[in-house]
Formats: structure tokens, C-alpha cells, sequence
């Protein structure tokens, strides 16, 4: 068995309905830190509930592969109220919301409405409208970061 970690939890998480997000590998080599993100989906938000599960899923899988010391600290959360937009799902999914987004096609960083996702003959092309209602069509392979933002209700 030579699979990679990134391999091994990617399928223990996708055995039980979820998507593995992010990995991240940090702490010490002596107590590991295993910083795992999931999302759902359905599109629903993740719960404190559904991070258990995949923690209680992952935890005799990690064992099991050796791939990880046996004083490992294992993390699992959602990707967060001001998650990344990485894929074409992820742009159609959050289509209404407010993202920074940034591209040379915006002229650098701007606070825009996601509008949505249009397939082209040159690849996928996302559409946004800026502040003052102006709608831009940003190639995806353009776009260097986007995430949502989060505001507090007042």
C-alpha cells in the first residue's frame, strides 16, 4: 500500500458523503498536526456533528495506514465563513453572495457580488458585479484568490 496521506484521508472522508476541502500538515515531527477540511455535498453548511463523524471516521484509518505517528493531533472543520472559491462549483454555488476577488481583470483586489458561472469556448468565466452595479466577466484561470466575505448582522 504506498499511498499518500492526502489519498488515504481523501477516501476515508468521501466513504462517509463528504468532500476533503483542505489538508494541512503542521505541528512538530514528534506531535504531528493533521489540519483536515471537509464540506458537504449537498451545499449545506458543515455542523460540528458532521465533523465528528469524519474525525471518529478518520481516526482508526490514520492509525491503520502508519502514515502518521501515534501522538498525531488530528482537526476537522468546515472550510469557514470566508472559505476560498477554488472550483466552478464553487462560483455557481455561492452565485448572490460577496467575494473579494482578486484579478488583473478587476484591476487588482475588489469586493464584488457573485453573479455566476458561464461555460465558454475558452473555459469557464465567472461573473461578477462591482459596487457601482457594473458586471465583469472574469476568465477563472484569471482569478489569483477569491473568498466569501463575511459580515456580522447588526
Amino acid at each position: 500500500m504506498n499511498q499518500t496521506l492526502e489519498e488515504v484521508i481523501r477516501q476515508a472522508v468521501d466513504s462517509v458523503g463528504f468532500e476533503l476541502f483542505d489538508l494541512r500538515r503542521g505541528g512538530t515531527g514528534r506531535r504531528p498536526l493533521l489540519d483536515v477540511r471537509i464540506d458537504r455535498r449537498d451545499g449545506m453548511k458543515v455542523s460540528v456533528d458532521d465533523c465528528a463523524h469524519v474525525s471518529r471516521t478518520l481516526e482508526p484509518v490514520l492509525e491503520q495506514s502508519g502514515l502518521v505517528g501515534e501522538n498525531y493531533v488530528l482537526e476537522v472543520s468546515s472550510p469557514g465563513v470566508e472559505r476560498p472559491l477554488r472550483t466552478a462549483a464553487d462560483w455557481r454555488r455561492f452565485a448572490g453572495r460577496t467575494a473579494t476577488v482578486l484579478s488583473p481583470a478587476l484591476g487588482g483586489r475588489a469586493e464584488v457580488e457573485v453573479v455566476g458561472l458561464h461555460d465558454t469556448d475558452d473555459g469557464e468565466v465567472a461573473l461578477v458585479r462591482d459596487a457601482r452595479g457594473i458586471e465583469h466577466r472574469i476568465p477563472l484561470a484569471d482569478v489569483k484568490d477569491a473568498r466569501l466575505v463575511f459580515r456580522w448582522n447588526k
